[in-house]
């Protein structure tokens, strides 16, 4: 399938799911949208990824079966300055997929349009209506479930997820990856996204899935969020309790200091989310922290990169690394 990735103005560092489409799905990936950086190609910026030139819009691309929205700013809203696009997609006969808030097909033109045209609008971020509360069933299961957390939002957890996740097939290991949200669920397939669950039902939909996979060695869950997150912190709490959770991966990126959107809300210090996740997730299931994982993306050099993992080491008194930059092997071990 013939894929078109939109990221207007966010790629590479603000547009996660275009991204981690590009290293994990199956998508013939044609073009990336972004007007700031068109006439230039994804490995200006990704070497390790599969390439595509980057245009600054749909009249650009050849050919396209469908166009996916490979951004979702705060609050997950549609930017307008996206329409043309989405327009000139569906005309075109594409289908269009979006993890937003706001749904394609609540909007009248672009519901008219598919329509027309013969084309699919799939609204990712739209949960089932059959999901419950959680019955505190998660922890029956055979697997050992590992659930990444972070420190804040888009610090690496699904992308360190589904890293360890395939580094464990590789390695011969019964694995599942546990998609929790709009990434996660492209590039699998299947899973409920998490954020936009009713909150009553957040971590019945986090446990159905366990249950549903829990015939794996090793169920890899996706975290969402951060337990400190002014806004988020409840996605983060609901999948604690609903996976519940044997062993926890934490995530963080190199030189955050303050939460991103929040930059008056300081970060707190590192050491302590460990006690802070631990003790949280006691009273249900009881977990650990057995390793952590360094976003090292700001940072140019292989030695600043290590410099900055020993530290993170040091400060969780885990197993630690970037594991894009240095290969999952040393996490993966901790974990397994």
């Amino acid at each position: 399938m013939a894929t078109v990735l939109l990221a207007h103005e966010k790629f590479p560092h603000r547009a996660k799911t275009a991204v981690s489409i590009l290293r994990y799905a199956d998508d013939d990936v044609v073009a990336v949208l972004d007007r700031a950086n068109a006439g230039r190609s994804v490995h200006d910026f990704l070497p390790d990824v599969q390439n595509a030139p980057i245009v600054s819009g749909m009249d650009e691309v050849e050919a396209c079966d469908e166009l996916i929205i490979g951004i979702a700013p705060i609050g997950g809203g549609f930017e307008d300055s996206w329409r043309a696009d989405v327009r000139t997609a569906l005309e075109r006969g594409c289908d269009v997929t979006a993890g937003l808030h706001s749904f394609l097909n609540d909007d009248e033109e672009f519901r008219e349009l598919a329509d027309e045209h013969g084309c699919e609008l799939t609204d990712v971020r739209n949960p089932p209506d059959d999901l419950g509360v959680s019955e505190g069933r998660a922890g029956e299961v055979d697997a050992e479930v590992i659930l990444t957390v972070g420190t804040d939002c888009s610090v690496g957890k699904m992308t360190v997820a589904r890293e360890l996740y395939e580094a464990a097939r590789e390695r011969g290991e019964d694995a599942a990856f546990v998609p929790t949200g709009q990434t996660g669920i492209m590039i699998e397939g299947w899973g409920n996204p998490i954020d936009r669950v009713v909150s009553d039902f957040t971590a019945g939909a986090v446990e159905e899935m366990v249950l549903e996979r829990g015939d794996h060695d090793y169920l890899f869950v996706e975290g969402q969020a951060s337990i400190v997150h002014p806004a988020y912190s409840a996605v983060t709490c609901g999948i604690l309790h609903g996976a519940m959770p044997d062993e926890l991966v934490l995530c963080h990126e190199a030189g955050r200091e303050t939460i991103h959107g929040y930059e008056h809300i300081e970060i707190p210090p590192l050491p302590t989310y460990v006690e802070r996740y631990e003790s949280f997730a006691e009273p249900v299931h009881e977990t650990e922290v057995v390793a952590g994982a360094l976003n090292t993306r700001s940072l140019e050099t292989d030695e600043g990169a290590r410099s900055a993992v020993g530290a993170y080491t040091e400060a969780l008194d885990v197993p630690a690394t970037d594991l894009l930059r240095f290969g999952p092997e040393g996490v993966l071990e901790a974990v397994l």
